[in-house]
């Protein structure tokens, strides 16, 4: 396929591409910012080189990732909150050679490769040279970690035509052009991030990009900006809601909510201010969304993922797991053999996600495998007890997650943070009204945070690793 960079200039040289808090840049005057980072990367890397990228959201970072995809490197995107040991794992997992860092964020301690800083990067004597012509369909383009919320993360292997059938269904689903302006506050190295990078080619949109998530800043934007749609972990569009502004500018099309489930209330809040929330769910190994519930639909089918894309496949398991297929699905995790043997079959990706259809083929997504509580020989999912609670006027937030037991093998516990204090008694006596007593969690922690993966997903290992350090509801 045609080099995307070089279609898009080729096609709408003076569409606004990228918009940053500093500046403005066409499609030619991004692609001549991108030629420029070829020139000083020309002597430190050739085709296939794995380069890692430790970037903030700006347009250095930005511009970095397109040109270094022009070299046609394997570009390994690293999550910036990672401690140094574990970035370590990752470099050597990926065998990156090379890693180019933002200044502010290097870290003393990595061995094994090459390291060069942004301002080092702009001392290199450049070097002309001409980016790719074609790319090739099914060649590696990124290696993203998949987020780890219940272990050691994997290298999720993605191919140019990942990225093209996902930006192609996406467009299909939500019925993006090239008047769109999506305002990115996800991390660009995250798969929610990059995507609207590869969608921006792809379409001939224009990215509005801010270098961090900013309640009241998005909110700014949204009001004041022509940004059509925005991608929001349930995390910020709590945050969002929370503002109180219901009114958004009149251009705006979406909210899409991604980075796992949402409780009913706060969806039922958004309904309430007519703000258009599509549900999806994606994940690395799909290379962004691949099932969407429209605005439409969600008064009818509240809680629901919704449909899958145009160019993805469905089914469910014996035992509820969600499996897919399609163009857009990893090809696997690198030097990952047994676990691609175990995940990718006979041309289906098991997703690890346990999860039902309607009559109408809506999915509704109850949660991960690894994250369901067997008690008692009864399957119990969190978010089934984290809706009930949150309906409770005294709980602002509630995590569950399974606890192991001598008697009934795992039993459910609840991590709780409290608008007002109140009692296990009255605690136990709510769930008892509303859920089976097995689904009733037989403990209640005080927390003041979360522990999060940098797409805002909750680490339920780590709260329970916490366990004898929480403060017991009594």
């Amino acid at each position: 396929m045609e080099n995307w960079l070089k279609k898009r200039i080729a096609l709408s040289p003076t569409k606004l591409a990228v918009v940053t808090p500093e500046t403005k840049l066409t499609f030619r005057e991004l692609g001549d910012l991108v030629s420029k980072q070829m020139g000083l990367l020309a002597k430190l890397v050739k085709e296939g080189t794995h380069v890692g990228v430790l970037t903030n959201n700006n347009l250095t970072g930005y511009s970095l990732i397109l040109a270094l995809q022009q070299l046609g490197c394997v570009i390994v995107l690293l999550n910036k909150r990672l401690a140094a040991p574990e970035l370590q794992y990752q470099l050597a997992d990926a065998e990156v050679e090379l890693l180019i860092y933002e200044d502010d964020l290097a870290l003393a301690g990595l061995t094994g490769l090459e390291m060069i800083s942004f301002s080092e990067l702009t001392n290199q004597t450049s070097e002309a040279c001409q980016g790719q012509a074609e790319f090739k369909p099914d060649e590696v383009t990124t290696i993203m970690y998949t987020s780890g919320t219940s272990g050691q993360p994997k290298g999720v292997c993605q191919t140019y035509n990942n990225h093209l059938y996902s930006a192609l269904g996406s467009a299909l689903n939500l019925g993006l052009t090239t008047e769109d302006n999506w305002l990115c506050v996800v991390p660009l190295f995250h798969i929610s991030g990059l995507s609207i990078m590869m969608r921006s080619l792809i379409y001939g949109m224009t990215v509005t990009l801010l270098p961090k998530f900013d309640a009241d800043e998005v909110m700014r934007y949204l009001v004041a900006a022509d940004i059509t749609a925005i991608s929001v972990v349930p995390t910020m569009l709590k945050q969002l809601l929370a503002l109180g502004q219901s009114s958004l500018n009149p251009a705006f099309r979406f909210f899409l909510l991604g980075g796992g489930p949402i409780d009913n209330p706060s969806l039922e809040k958004c309904q309430a201010q007519e703000w258009p929330v599509i549900q999806s769910y994606g994940m690395t190994e799909t290379a962004s969304q691949v099932v969407a519930l429209s605005f439409d639909d969600a008064a009818s089918h509240l809680g629901s993922a919704g449909k899958p894309h145009f160019f993805i496949q469905l089914k469910l398991a014996s035992d509820g797991e969600i499996m897919l297929k399609g163009p857009n699905i990893s090809p696997g995790y690198y030097h990952q053999a047994l676990k691609n043997q175990r995940t990718f079959v006979d041309g289906w990706f098991k997703t690890g996600d346990i999860g039902s259809l309607d009559q109408d083929g809506y999915l509704y997504v109850k949660g991960r495998k690894g994250e369901m509580i067997i008690s008692g020989g009864e399957n119990i999912f969190p978010r089934e007890i984290e809706d009930c609670y949150l309906k409770l006027a005294a709980v602002a937030e509630i995590v569950v997650a399974a606890k192991e037991d001598a008697k009934w093998g795992q039993v459910p516990v609840a991590f709780i943070k409290l608008k007002e204090d109140i009692s296990r008694e009255k605690l136990v006596a709510y769930g008892r009204k509303f859920l089976a007593h097995y689904k009733v969690p037989k403990e209640f922690y005080l927390v003041t945070d979360y522990p999060q993966t940098a797409s805002g997903k909750i680490q339920r290992y780590k709260l329970l690793a916490q366990l004898a350090k929480l403060q017991k509801i009594v």
